[in-house]
């Protein structure tokens, strides 16, 4: 689904060069669920922001699903952000005083889709990513961090994307309702979502199949999790009912 070939990203202030990355190249199959992740300054996030198709590598390619992002214009990125990426932020990104529903409705807005559609397939999204329905006329800013959380994961759904890109999804939450949401992404992974989540924490990395660790711009391992200490993170999260507090 994702291959990076030699990725570089290079930013120039003033006279002075820097470079961001130095020539990364991996792939990403179909239905994995991967932790990329690296200290502040490692480059993650300049990563992040081409896999999302925000920003462009200096050089080197960029395919998903077999097009290459990297030679898209800007109209054509759009359509690709649309289309094959969803978005789960750190900030949750919400609408203080619009409902829960309408919330996850607003990527449809201009889809050409009905009212009555764009209510259903929210209203589907928001049960998919495990959220009350008492709770869907809520104002988000009436809402816990998970319950936000959860809205944004639904969010992310709207459109069927090829993959969702969560970048630091449980950065804003405590340990608990973290393990809530990411035993939440990973019941999206087992119904056949490809995953990819941006953190700098060791202990939401090993919730994942798949850690490539970034540092100075560089892969510095790409290794399969520790399916020990994940089993053992979820055994606590079914114990935990996995409410939302």
């Amino acid at each position: 689904m994702i291959e990076c070939k030699n990725l570089v990203k290079s930013y120039l202030n003033g006279d002075v060069e820097t470079q961001a990355l130095k020539g990364i190249s991996f792939r990403i199959e179909k239905g994995e669920f991967v932790a990329i992740i690296g200290p502040s300054g490692s480059g993650k996030s300049t990563l992040m922001h081409i896999l999302g198709a925000l920003d462009s590598p200096t050089s080197g390619q960029y395919f998903l699903d077999g097009v290459d992002v990297s030679g898209l214009g800007d109209d054509e990125l759009s359509d690709l952000r649309r289309n094959k990426i969803g978005f789960v932020f750190q900030a949750f990104n919400l609408l203080p005083r619009a409902t829960v529903l309408r919330n996850v409705m607003l990527p449809l807005l201009y889809s050409g889709t009905s009212q009555k559609e764009r209510e259903e397939r929210a209203r589907e999204c928001l049960r998919y990513a495990g959220m009350e329905e008492s709770k869907f006329q809520n104002l988000s800013n009436q809402l816990s961090g998970g319950q936000m959380q959860r809205v944004a994961i639904a969010r992310a759904l709207i459109n069927n994307p090829s993959i969702i890109l969560a970048d630091e999804p449980t950065g804003n939450l405590d340990t608990k309702t973290s393990h809530v949401v990411m035993q939440t992404l990973r019941e999206l992974n087992e119904n056949g979502h490809t995953i990819i989540i941006i953190t700098h924490e060791k202990e939401i990395a090993e919730l994942t199949d798949r850690i490539i660790s970034v540092r100075d711009g560089v892969i510095e391992s790409d290794t399969v999790a520790d399916t020990n200490i994940r089993m053992v993170h979820e055994s606590t999260n079914n114990i935990n009912n996995n409410k939302m507090r």
